[in-house]
């Protein structure tokens, strides 16, 4: 294996549902999604530094256990596959893992999933595996739904558990993003007795029509915001608050809630305002959406 010795800087995007439908339970006791993930300007910034003695290490922000974080555990399923190989050597497959953390935890903004993409790109690099895309996106299967998705090129219409993905290009939009400081469990929302899993399945062409409408950035809704809000005061109050000014929607299982934006300057001046009004501790930005995820090319 040889590659760089370093690599600085590298971003990892959050994303937002811009719907998620839950269509029903399966057999397997994973839920049948359909949504599409945009992936927006509020990254995560990673550096990678390669080491010599087979170590998987972490540093900077880390928000829980190490072994926990999803950076090492796309490094150490990485380290796995490499150390599978007959000729492979242990102390290349090493790195040491810097983390400078924007995306909050448990907002559903999938800040870990891409944190575990950019690394699996960057090693991939560091460690001059050139494996594909797909071999990639097959062994961060095993660390998150998302994972894939941010191995991609852009946004996606997704299906499935969030495997199933077709890509799709997006009008230009901006986004004013809310994050109400309180982190929620995914699993506590998708196990809730009272979500709702029985939504018809819609289609792409369904989706790509509503586009042209008059909010585009409302097409069908996300069924677990109404669990969220009940579960968690801070998320009604948070889409309530952004409500009074556009559409809002919550993102993924939440907490954060967002609303969508014709132009930079709109969103600007919308941030600005919610800023005043917001509780401390809360925080809200005003976003680009992406058309192409930053590492797309690599």
């Amino acid at each position: 294996m040889s590659g760089p010795r370093l690599l600085l800087g590298l971003p990892a995007p959050a994303k937002i549902n811009l719907f998620l439908h839950v269509l029903g339970r399966r057999t397997d006791g994973y839920h049948e999604i359909q949504s599409v993930l945009a992936p927006i300007d509020l990254c995560d910034t990673l550096d990678f530094a390669a080491r010599e003695d087979g170590r998987i290490v972490r540093q900077g922000d880390l928000t829980g256990a190490e072994a926990a974080d999803l950076a090492v555990r796309a490094a150490c399923a990485l380290q796995a596959h490499v150390l599978s190989e007959p000729a492979a050597d242990a102390r290349r497959a090493g790195v040491t893992i810097s983390v400078e953390k924007r995306i909050p935890v448990g907002a559903g903004l999938g800040g870990g999933s891409s944190d575990a993409a950019t690394t699996l790109i960057a090693l991939n690099r560091l460690w001059g595996l050139r494996l594909s895309r797909q071999r990639l996106a097959a062994v961060g299967a095993g660390l998150g739904a998302d994972v894939p998705f941010f191995l991609g090129n852009g946004p996606a219409f997704v299906e499935g558990t969030g495997e199933r993905r077709s890509e799709l290009a997006l009008p230009a939009a901006w986004y004013v993003v809310v994050y109400p400081q309180v982190p929620v469990s995914t699993a506590e929302i998708f196990s809730d007795p009272k979500l709702t899993r029985n939504t018809k399945r819609t289609t792409i062409a369904g989706f790509s029509a509503a586009l042209s409408g008059p909010d585009p950035g409302m097409f069908g809704a996300n069924d677990l915001e109404p669990v969220a809000r009940r579960k968690f005061q801070a998320v009604d109050d948070a889409l309530r608050l952004l409500g009074r000014h556009r559409s809002a929607r919550m993102s993924g299982s939440g907490s954060a809630v967002y609303c969508s934006l014709p132009s930079a300057s709109e969103a600007q001046g919308l941030v600005e305002l919610v800023r005043k009004q917001i509780p401390p501790g809360w925080s809200a930005w005003a976003v680009a959406g992406l058309a192409e995820l930053p590492l797309a090319d690599w």
